[in-house]
C-alpha cells in the first residue's frame, strides 16, 4: 500500500472504539500495518473482551490493509512487553507507539474514592509509561545495534490535565502526568532517533458523551494530526502538546517563567505575599477549570 506511513508498523492501544479506532484505520489507510491493542473494557474499566480488536482489525483487513489483534492489559509490564514483542515479532519491527487506552470514574474531590484514583492513574498514566518503556528499550537496542530508527510516539493528554476539569481530579492528574512523561521521553530519546509528542484531543466518543453532549467534533477529526506526528515526514516535531478540535489545531504553550522579583534576601511571610500579589497583578490569568461554572 501507499501513503504517508507506507510499511510502517504502529501499535495503537485502545485502539477498539472511539479515537484510537478512528487513528488505526488513519494509520492503515496510509499503508501502515497496524497492532491493534484493546482489552475491551468497559467505559469505567471492568470486563475484558476481544471482539473490539478483532473488529478493528477485520475492518482494516477487509480494506486490503494489514493488522493484527492484542488483548493485553498494557498498564502491567506483562502486557505492554507483549504489545512491544506483538510488531516486532509479527512485521519484524516498531516504528510508532500510539498510547490512547483510557476510562473515566468520575467524581468530585470529596467523593473520589483511593481505588478510583489509583485505577484511573493506572491505565492512563502507568498504560502510556509502560507501551513507551518497552518501545523506548527496543530502540536503544537498535540504535546500538547499527540500525537507527525513524521511531515516533504519540501520547494522549486532555485539556483535564492541562487546565483543569471538575469531577476528575483522578483523570486531570493522569493526564497532567502524561505530559510530564513526554517531554522526559522526548528529551532522553532524541539520541536513538525518537521524537515524542502528545496531542490533547476533543472529539465525541463514549468517554465525552456524557460530560461534552455538545460537542460535535469526531474522532476521524483528530487522526490525520496522529498519523503525520507518527510518520517520517515529521523530521523534527518533539516534545510538544498540540490540541485538536474538529479543524482546528493549536499549539499549546505550557508553564514558563512569568513576572518575576528578586530581592536577594529571605522575606518575611508577609512581604512574600505582597511582592507574589504585585507580580501576579502583571502576569496572564489561567484558562479556566473546565466546568467552574456549573451550579
Amino acid at each position: 500500500m501507499t501513503g504517508i506511513c507506507a510499511d510502517r508498523v504502529v501499535v495503537v492501544t485502545g485502539a477498539g472504539r472511539g479515537l484510537g479506532r478512528a487513528h488505526a484505520l488513519a494509520f492503515a489507510a496510509e499503508g501502515a500495518k497496524v497492532v491493534v491493542n484493546d482489552l475491551g473494557a468497559g467505559l469505567d474499566g471492568a470486563g475484558a473482551s476481544a471482539g473490539p480488536a478483532a473488529d478493528v482489525v477485520a475492518e482494516i483487513r477487509a480494506g486490503g490493509g494489514h493488522a493484527v489483534p492484542h488483548g493485553g492489559d498494557i498498564a502491567t509490564p506483562e502486557g505492554a512487553e507483549s504489545l512491544i514483542a506483538t510488531a516486532v515479532d509479527t512485521y519484524g519491527r516498531l516504528d510508532t507507539l500510539v498510547n490512547n487506552a483510557g476510562f473515566l470514574r468520575d467524581r468530585m474531590l470529596v467523593n473520589l474514592t483511593e481505588d478510583e484514583f489509583d485505577a484511573v492513574i493506572r491505565v492512563h498514566l502507568k498504560g502510556h509509561f509502560l507501551p513507551l518503556r518497552y518501545a523506548a528499550a527496543h530502540w536503544r537496542a537498535e540504535a546500538k545495534a547499527g540500525r537507527p530508527p525513524v521511531a515516533r510516539v504519540v501520547n494522549t493528554t486532555s485539556g483535564a490535565g492541562l487546565l483543569g476539569s471538575v469531577g476528575q481530579g483522578n483523570y486531570a492528574a493522569a493526564k497532567a502526568g502524561v505530559v510530564g512523561l513526554t517531554l522526559v521521553a522526548a528529551a532522553e530519546l532524541a539520541r536513538y532517533g525518537v521524537l515524542v509528542n502528545a496531542i490533547a484531543p476533543a472529539a465525541r466518543t463514549r468517554m465525552t458523551e456524557r460530560a461534552f453532549a455538545g460537542l460535535a467534533a469526531l474522532p476521524e477529526d483528530v487522526s490525520p494530526l496522529v498519523v503525520w506526528l507518527g510518520s517520517a515526514a515529521n523530521e523534527g516535531v518533539t516534545g510538544r502538546v498540540l490540541e485538536s478540535e474538529g479543524g482546528r489545531l493549536t499549539v499549546m504553550e505550557g508553564w514558563r517563567p512569568g513576572p518575576t522579583a528578586d530581592s536577594g534576601r529571605r522575606r518575611t511571610p508577609a512581604a512574600a505575599g505582597t511582592t507574589i500579589l504585585s507580580l501576579l497583578a502583571r502576569s496572564e490569568e489561567p484558562g479556566p477549570v473546565y466546568g467552574a461554572g456549573a451550579g
